[in-house]
């Protein structure tokens, strides 16, 4: 535990947290929404700082990332808690919880070495919000770049404009959880809102770094024609180039209805690919939206079965039949 970042001091020993754009305002002995950051005496404690929840190393196909290193491991760290409130979490047991006290302790060169003892790519921050756990990021992701690691968060979006800039020049990879364009559905289902997370999508872009984008498309919810063409709008607005990743919804956490239906994923499949070039299908066992194909010649790039991947027709990060880049990080 150690002292927060992104926070002032108001009356009262209450304090303001300025992390993410819920900007809790927290009286003493009190924790932020987040669960994880608490008020002891008028100072804001970031209680899991170096403590972890799960150390796995996983396919970087899992997070999911298409078009970064692919095939390859990375070692994954998550701890607890979360920013946003979703109430069909698919993760919850580990998210939507404040308990730190079971914890493992850890610090950030244990991680960074066991990164390098397991021949990773890097580490990936994930399994819980990593931005409400930034000061730790903050802390291993430096390590991690100084020995040639690349870091990789796996995130809601949801935090505010200055901490994101200042954690950016060490990240490599981010898969961005976008709920829905639709700012009412933030409101009523995940206890947030839409904008920040589009502004974090479009300032890391511009920062160069590797974006690929999540939609879990829950049953009866964020799935209709016209929510679906808002999103692929969207990111066909910063660049077709984006991996767009859907994901099949299972019941979970406080949500009951069921199963997504998979002609849904197919129709959504069908609709981002008249703008999109790289659209995917997770959650989900056949076998549409598991290829990359070349954007021009239409050929397969990178086949994946689960999680195993092999290379078709792709060569140096070109289409080996008509030379066409293929948005990939692999260096």
């Amino acid at each position: 535990m150690i002292e927060a970042q992104y926070w002032t001091a108001e009356t009262d020993q209450r304090v303001r947290c300025f992390l993410c754009p819920h900007q809790c305002r927290i009286n003493p002995g009190r924790r932020g929404l987040c669960q994880i950051r608490e008020n002891r005496a008028g100072v804001l404690y970031a209680l899991t700082y170096n403590r972890i929840s799960v150390v796995h190393m996983d396919p970087i196909e899992k997070k999911p990332l298409y078009h970064f290193f692919p095939g390859k491991e990375i070692l994954s760290v998550g701890s607890v808690g979360c920013n946003l409130k979703c109430q069909f979490c698919q993760n919850w047991e580990i998210s939507q919880t404040g308990f730190v006290d079971n914890l493992k302790q850890t610090d950030s060169q244990k991680i960074v070495s066991i990164a390098q003892s397991q021949g990773s790519i890097g580490i990936a921050y994930t399994y819980n919000e990593p931005f409400i756990w930034w000061e730790f990021v903050r802390e291993t992701s430096e390590k991690a770049k100084k020995v040639q690691l690349k870091n990789v968060l796996v995130t809601n979006g949801y935090v505010n404009s200055q901490p994101l800039l200042e954690l950016l020049p060490y990240i490599d990879a981010m898969n961005i959880d976008l709920k829905a364009m639709d700012d009412d559905f933030y409101r009523s289902y995940c206890g947030g809102s839409l904008t920040p997370v589009l502004e974090t999508i479009e300032l890391s872009y511009q920062k160069k770094v590797h974006i690929e984008i999540t939609n879990l498309l829950v049953t009866g919810l964020n799935h209709t024609p016209e929510h679906l063409h808002r999103l692929v709008d969207f990111v066909a607005s910063i660049s077709p180039d984006i991996p767009l990743h859907f994901s099949r919804y299972f019941p979970a956490h406080r949500m009951e209805t069921p199963a997504t239906d998979p002609e849904v994923l197919l129709e959504a499949y069908k609709i981002a690919r008249g703008k999109l070039h790289f659209v995917y299908l997770g959650n989900y066992y056949g076998t549409e939206g598991q290829t990359s194909y070349c954007s021009q010649c239409g050929k397969p790039l990178i086949t994946r079965t689960g999680y195993r991947t092999s290379l078709g027709y792709l060569e140096n990060a070109h289409c080996q039949v008509c030379g066409t880049p293929f948005p990939l990080v692999d260096e």
